[in-house]
């Protein structure tokens, strides 16, 4: 699987180049699924922003917004009751999963529980375009600053990359740098703060910073 993983999505012209060569076509030719979930386990989201998130809203233009050839919704707490012979080939015939936003522990808890983690390693051609917790469920840990579920047991994720991810830096007073500096220093663990004109491209185990803005690294 090919992985963009950002905190705002699709901002700046060279995210959209690294998107672009992740697919190998148009954005127009690509047929997308989004997966809302991870809204489901944060207390700031809910109705209207799996809404907005799943109708291609304004606030998410630069993610689902962004002139697919398709997009269809992949609820990751209904497919367990459904069954994987029905939900398997919709997630093969999808060129591109976009996963939002909202509490990362509890987005890797469905995809465990779904069994679309056990999935991924046989997904080669799918490009993964992660905005926020939609990025840092691919991470090892996410920092306990970053949990929001009740429900979940520690601040893991599913270890899909070696490194964590501090998104949002200098967007909210809750995330500026010296905050980052903070979550870093209690991971002691590689990691990556960064904003929203920043993306991290991983690429049959290759690790690029995509970015117009700003990004640290720690431990890297």
């Amino acid at each position: 699987m090919r992985l963009l993983l950002t905190s705002g999505g699709v901002t700046n012209p060279s995210i959209r180049a690294a998107l672009l060569d992740q697919l190998g076509k148009p954005i127009e030719e690509c047929h997308a699924l989004c997966v809302p979930t991870a809204q489901w386990g944060h207390p700031m989201c809910g109705p209207g922003s799996v809404q907005g998130f799943i109708a291609a809203g304004p606030t998410w233009r630069s993610h689902t917004g962004l002139g697919w050839a398709s997009l269809g919704v992949l609820e990751l707490t209904a497919l367990p009751s459904i069954g994987r012979e029905r939900w398997e080939p919709w997630v093969r015939g999808a060129d591109v999963l976009l996963v939002d936003g909202g509490d990362a522990t509890y987005l890797a808890h469905w995809m465990r529980e779904s069994g679309l983690a056990d999935l991924l390693p046989s997904l080669t051609d799918t490009v993964w375009v992660g905005v926020s917790a939609g990025s840092m469920v691919m991470t090892p840990r996410i920092g306990d600053y970053f949990v929001e579920w009740a429900g979940a047991p520690d601040d893991s994720a599913l270890g899909v990359v070696d490194f964590s991810i501090f998104p949002h830096l200098n967007l909210f007073a809750t995330n500026t740098p010296a905050h980052a500096d903070r979550w870093a220093a209690d991971l002691g663990a590689p990691a990556y703060a960064i904003d929203e004109q920043t993306a991290i491209a991983v690429v049959d185990g290759r690790v690029e910073v995509v970015s117009e803005g700003d990004w640290t690294g720690y431990g890297l």
